[in-house]
């Protein structure tokens, strides 16, 4: 088969569900252009600020929630499973299900004054659902930090030349920022600077690779990190994100133009087998691809930075639902990299795929398979766009889960349970980054296993407390309720199976962890049953 049929049918199905389907939803939530937004009713020049203009916004959401997710999971499976079930999931995951949660949970938390879907978790449910949620989120978003800071410091470690366009970058983004909101610059002329000069630091990267060691990098990153929670978010966190989503949509720009110029042939075979190495397709392919079709971590960026940066609520559904619509094309893009970009049997070597992934190398195998596709246009630079492109998504979602961390930090320990010095956002954000610090230096890979149906079951718990909040103004809840059904079981048989896998590995630590989540899972129903429950004796005679 070839690609551009692919690429051609996934842009035409994407563009007709945001259409179609996002209008929809946009009818639902009662989005309204002239009721005032959290960040004007609650400006505060740090946190609640309202972006210049909707595409600030925009870069910034779709830069934080793409993350290493919808490369990753795809480029795992599609060697697993076959190209044809991981497309499918993608294409209903991310209209249906990804699409609904991360738009209802901007608009929930646009309508409940910009606060988390944790916070909103105690009104829709009840304070002890807020409390385990809490918790819960702020574990996992720890471990988010720790992973996406080792992951890029070794990147920096190896691959020198991303050195300059990864932190050149900040400098980009602060200068774009002060000339957008401080001397008000055309946001047009200042995205052009900016755009110029990160391609500008792409190529002296090529040419002047940047060597230091894992740790050094680790610690940078980490202090980088810190920064962008602390400072006005327009000021580092909203202009690096904007500028740094051009190199994302550029690269998924070149990637499929750099198809119809290549037209290559799907080498990959579309169904491989039912049962792989990762357990059964499903549950467990629902898991691995996560943010190409749904993702938790995308709820807690829609509820924790977006919402209090969006001006108005007519661009929710661009923002919310939109950017999901782009990651979903990522994802497909990516599929297409290693399955036409590379050979499946037969080829030149270090251009067969299963060969790249036998040590475990996806970043290698999809750079490699997006530098094929894109060479006629950029030679050998192909490959190193490819990797500043995934390297630049893993910046933008350690700085945004930096930030979300120290949010829900302040609501959890700092208002719930009465710790005042968690409402001071430098100590706050001390505690997330020593945490973080310590997992990344080796922790972190005992638990990171269990952590694909962690990230899941915060979708499904996310659209609960949605279905909750809807059932309390009397809307109706197939929307998200069947999706949050659906993504609950799916979770929790995945856990299941991973915690007779890790009981028979004899794996105690993440044996614990599998558990835990899922007494969580049915917790979080339980409470959402016994809401439902309450609603329907109140609307009986």
């Amino acid at each position: 088969m070839s690609a551009i049929t692919l690429a051609v049918g996934a842009i035409f199905v994407f563009l007709f569900a945001y259409r179609i389907y996002g209008g929809l939803l946009g009818k639902f939530f009662d989005v309204d252009p002239s009721r005032k937004t959290p960040a004007h009713e609650s400006y505060d020049g740090r946190d609640y600020v309202p972006a210049k203009h909707w595409l600030f916004l925009f870069g910034h959401h779709f830069a934080s929630i793409a993350g290493a997710g919808p490369i990753l999971g795809p480029v795992i499976a599609v060697a697993i499973w076959g190209w044809g079930p991981a497309v499918l999931w993608i294409f209903l995951g991310s209209i249906f299900i990804g699409g609904v949660h991360d738009f209802s949970a901007l608009m929930v938390s646009i309508r409940e004054g910009g606060r988390s879907i944790a916070y909103v978790a105690e009104h829709a449910l009840s304070y002890k659902a807020k409390l385990f949620f809490s918790i819960f989120l702020w574990l996992t978003l720890v471990l988010v930090i720790a992973v996406f800071a080792a992951s890029a410091a070794k990147t920096l470690s190896t691959t020198p030349q991303v050195v300059l366009p990864t932190f050149g970058l900040i400098v980009v983004a602060l200068l774009v920022g002060i000339l957008t909101y401080k001397y008000n610059l055309n946001l047009v002329l200042s995205t052009a600077i900016g755009i110029l000069l990160l391609f500008g630091l792409i190529v002296l990267g090529y040419h002047v690779p940047i060597n230091a060691s894992f740790h050094c990098w680790l610690c940078i990153l980490l202090g980088y990190a810190f920064l962008s929670s602390v400072l006005p978010v327009n000021i580092l966190l909203q202009p690096r994100d904007y500028i740094a989503s051009f190199v994302l949509l550029f690269g998924l720009v070149f990637g499929y133009v750099g198809l119809f110029i290549t037209h290559p042939q799907i080498n990959v075979p579309f169904y491989i087998q039912w049962q792989g190495a990762q357990g059964n397709l499903w549950p467990m392919m629902f898991v691995i691809i996560a943010c190409g079709a749904i993702s938790g971590f995308h709820s807690l960026v829609a509820s924790g930075t977006t919402a209090k940066q969006l001006s108005n609520e007519k661009h929710a559904r661009k923002i919310g639902y939109g950017a999901m619509l782009t990651e979903g094309l990522l994802a497909v893009l990516a599929i297409l990299a290693v399955s036409a970009g590379l050979y499946w049997k037969d080829g030149p070597p270090g251009l067969v795929y299963p060969e790249l992934m036998k040590d475990g190398n996806w970043i290698a195998t999809f750079g490699t398979g997006y530098g094929e596709i894109i060479k006629p246009m950029f030679g050998a630079l192909g490959m190193l766009i490819g990797v500043t492109m995934l390297k630049t998504f893993i910046m933008t979602t350690l700085d945004s889960a930096t930030r979300i961390t120290r949010y829900i930090g302040e609501e959890l320990f700092g208002e719930a349970l009465g710790m005042k010095l968690f409402k001071n956002c430098y100590f706050n954000t001390l505690i997330v980054i020593g945490f973080a610090l310590w997992l990344s230096l080796g922790s972190w890979q005992a638990i990171w296993p269990v952590f694909g149906a962690a990230n899941q079951l915060v979708a499904a718990l996310a659209l609960f407390v949605v279905t909750a909040w809807l059932l309390a103004r009397n809307k109706t809840l197939r929307y998200t309720l069947y999706p949050a059904l659906f993504m609950l079981v799916t979770t929790v048989i995945a856990l299941a199976y991973q915690l007779l896998q890790f009981i028979e590995q004899g794996k105690i630590t993440l044996s614990v962890i599998a558990a835990v989540l899922i007494v969580l899972a049915i917790f979080m129903l339980l409470e959402v049953t016994k809401v439902i429950k309450k609603r329907a004796g109140k609307d009986s005679p």
